[in-house]
């Protein structure tokens, strides 16, 4: 039986061939001889009880040039795909909230979406790694600027992010005595009406920023580092890091024997950690990226391994 499966995502037209994680998934599928059914947000809906969609097969290619092809868009309920991939990047917004609301009509069908959509919901990327304290750098969370103040003044160096950025934006470092202090917490809280993060810095980031990739609770034997452009405290590719793929430390294998049975309780099939130097700092289930830079690194096929663990997840439901 072929397999059938939808994606959500941003516009493929405009994705970074060189490097999207969500293009090797496809692949991966392709190679499966599954069938592909490319959605983006808009083209779902709810009518008389049932998600639906206006869902083009669509093929895909390994060509700069042209990396997919779409036949016209047919209008078919959600629940007659075998598996959904849940890739809408961040930021979690409204819309985003919306879309696994329709999503989760679905799974109540017997779709298997990935990630969960209870789980997408539930687990806020960076408050999400704050449930393993014995992983975690000191770190507060907090809309109460005398607070956010009081943490600077016991660390010193501290980072401040809020709690729904992506890559690396508005993530405000302040070392002992910045003068800047005050109005960077009144930007990130919007004057104590929102919650933001604060999390000692860790010198460690100059090593890089792992992005450790979990699926279905067991880690991939290689992470990728993103080490900071000098004089940055960011090593978010997207701030313009640059990627090392390396082995996973002891250190890193104990972070992901933690977060694990966390993980399959709330069916995140697919994750990414990330930890500097010894410390966990974020746990990513919405779109996580970086497989095609580790597999190039190690030749490893992360898509495919996904790939394979969805076909067990289903035919353990039939």
């Amino acid at each position: 039986m072929t397999i059938k499966l939808g994606v959500v995502m941003d516009p493929i037209a405009d994705i970074n061939y060189k490097k999207d994680t969500t293009l090797a998934m496809l692949w991966a599928a392709q190679a499966r001889d599954w069938h592909i059914y490319y959605m983006e947000q808009k083209d779902l809906y709810l009518q008389a009880g049932e998600a639906r969609a206006s869902m083009a097969p669509t093929t895909v290619f390994r060509d700069p040039e042209a990396w997919y092809e779409m036949k016209p868009a047919e209008d078919r309920p959600l629940a007659d795909l075998d598996v959904i991939l849940m890739r809408k990047d961040p930021p979690f917004d409204n819309e985003f909230l919306y879309t696994t609301h329709l999503l989760e009509y679905a799974e109540r069908q017997g779709t298997l979406v990935v990630n969960r959509c209870q789980g997408l919901r539930d687990n806020n990327e960076k408050l999400f790694a704050t449930q393993f304290p014995q992983c975690c750098p000191p770190l507060l969370v907090s809309r109460d600027m005398q607070r956010l103040r009081d943490f600077h003044g016991k660390h010193d160096d501290v980072i401040y992010k809020p709690l729904d950025g992506m890559g690396g934006s508005a993530i405000f470092r302040v070392k002992a005595d910045d003068a800047n202090l005050s109005v960077i917490l009144e930007t990130l809280t919007e004057h104590g009406s929102r919650t933001i993060m604060a999390q000692r810095y860790i010198p460690e980031i100059v090593d890089g920023d792992k992005r450790i990739l979990v699926i279905d609770g067991e880690a991939v034997p290689y992470c990728l580092a993103r080490v900071p452009l000098a004089g940055e405290s960011r090593g978010n590719l997207a701030a313009g890091g640059s990627g090392r793929p390396q082995p996973l430390t002891d250190r890193d294998r104990f972070i992901v024997e933690q977060v694990a049975p966390f993980l399959r309780e709330h069916g995140i099939l697919f994750a990414g950690l990330d930890v500097i130097g010894d410390y966990l700092t974020e746990i990513n289930v919405t779109s996580p990226t970086c497989i095609r830079e580790i597999d190039a690194g190690y030749d490893t096929d992360i898509a495919g391994e996904l790939m394979d663990c969805i076909a067990e997840k289903l035919a353990q439901k039939r």
